[in-house]
């Protein structure tokens, strides 16, 4: 059986749904629960199974396996025909699965590390988290669940024996991070910066922002604000904005920021070395083992928190020279044939420009495989078309055009007549492509970018290219 959820029983959890609690029989309603979840393949003893319906799943269907499963409880919209257990009947099971992880998040004392932003959140997250292991009991979001249904979870997992929690925040449209702000609280809230993501619904960079900055109000009173300094839009996040918050602002290069990297050393695929600056004026060499200059972004917001929560610097330096990356958000891999860089989980015009910049510390022949960008709304095109230019323009040796948009990086790209240019309809036909060696698209030693916004499935490429 798990840890048990503080003040987590079934009078509490039926009264924060504000749902009706039938078929109790002789349970105890004070026993408190193991965890809440929405898989039922999840579900353990004393668990609370929270019944919700998808588009091709209904949970509903499953009630009876997770009581005979050992399920406390079940939050559900409608009642199965003959229920084994505690049914706590509601309106919609999405909209009490955040009621209830805003009533945990009160039971609990946890420090909790916000990170929302255009880019960069994901591998923010794990940079932050792995400092902040140096030292704390850390609990991180997994994967990228950073929804109004992700984030709940991420918050049931929290225990007692958890320090801090680093939460990763993402939203598509106002009023989201507000939502999201009211559950989850947090005392510190690192800004990675602003850009062209998800325009369709937001508009233009003024409208990031503003959502965004939704996250403030439900900051504690005394929380900071992480601001990426070098970001021209939270620049203007001044005392106002902020509420009376503390502002920290972090940067390259930048002594006007409080926390920044200076020397900084391009290793190549393994990473940066540099030296942080603290506001006490003490400095120490640090590594961050993931390429890229930006992220040297990310290693240094992440000092700038093990800072704020009191760690020592040797503690810093540990955490984060043993951060890593997740599949598909900039991992290398090394296969027999090829060198990959996997970066196909999500894609943005800021995104895209960061990863070439990053395929160009590889030695040898580069080759970047990129396709569409998706919620680009009326610059999609436009956008496409620039990043065409830019792929170009720095140093990569071949490019490979991937989709519907990406016809527009290709025609821009075309422009230029020192790299080698290749575009395919979809990814099916590029990995047709691939596959006749007769082509001599791809040689032994390259290094390969995979990049495209999730929905292009380039998780396949990659693993084309691995096997």
């Amino acid at each position: 059986m798990g840890v048990k959820m503080r003040n987590m029983t079934l009078e509490a959890i039926a009264g924060a749904v504000e749902g009706k609690l039938v078929n109790t029989g002789k349970c105890d309603l004070s026993k408190e629960a193991t965890c809440v979840v929405i898989d039922s393949r999840l579900i353990e003893e004393g668990g609370i199974f929270v019944a919700t319906k998808g588009e091709r799943v209904d949970g509903h269907d499953f009630i009876g396996q997770v009581f005979e499963k050992g399920a406390l409880a079940v939050i559900c919209e409608k009642l199965p025909g003959r229920a084994a257990g505690p049914c706590i009947l509601v309106d919609d099971s999405f909209v009490a699965l955040k009621k209830l992880a805003k009533y945990y998040r009160d039971q609990l004392s946890v420090r909790i590390v916000g990170i929302v932003g255009s880019v960069g959140k994901t591998s923010t997250k794990e940079i932050v988290a792995s400092v902040l292991s140096a030292h704390f009991e850390v609990l991180r979001t997994e994967g990228n669940y950073n929804n109004e249904v992700g984030v709940p979870l991420t918050i049931f997992k929290i225990r007692d024996a958890h320090e801090v929690a680093v939460i990763e925040m993402g939203i598509s449209d106002f009023g989201e991070m507000d939502r999201l702000g009211r559950i989850v609280r947090p005392d510190i809230v690192v800004f990675t910066n602003i850009g062209p993501c998800h325009l369709e619904f937001l508009g233009d960079l003024d409208g990031v922002l503003r959502a965004k900055t939704e996250i403030i109000p439900h900051m504690s009173a005394t929380g900071t604000l992480v601001l990426n300094g070098q970001d021209e839009k939270l620049a203007q996040i001044d005392e106002t904005v902020a509420q009376g918050r503390k502002i920290i602002r972090y940067g390259k290069e930048s002594k006007r920021d409080d926390v920044y990297a200076s020397n900084i050393e391009n290793l190549g695929l393994d990473g940066s070395r540099f030296i942080a600056n603290f506001p006490d004026e003490s400095h120490y060499e640090m590594t961050v083992p993931l390429p890229g200059y930006h992220m040297v972004d990310n290693a240094i917001a992440a000092c700038a928190v093990g800072f704020l929560m009191g760690q020592n610097l040797e503690e810093i330096r540990r955490g984060l020279s043993g951060a890593q990356p997740l599949s598909g958000r900039g991992h290398v891999i090394h296969s027999e044939r090829y060198t990959i860089v996997d970066d196909c989980y999500n894609a943005n015009p800021k995104s895209m420009c960061a990863a070439v910049d990053t395929l160009g510390y590889a030695l040898g022949r580069k080759v970047a495989i990129l396709g569409d960008m998706f919620e680009l709304g009326e610059e999609s095109d436009k956008l496409h078309g620039e990043v065409g230019d830019y792929a170009a323009s720095h140093g990569v040796d071949s490019l490979i055009f991937v989709g519907a948009s990406a016809k527009h990086m290709y025609e821009r790209a075309r422009l230029h007549d020192d790299v080698e240019i290749r575009y395919y309809p979809n990814r099916e036909l590029l990995i047709g492509a691939l596959s006749d060696t007769s082509k001599d698209i791809l040689r032994e030693g390259d290094t390969i970018l995979v990049k495209a916004s999730h929905g292009m499935g380039f998780s396949e490429v990659v693993e084309f290219l691995n096997r």
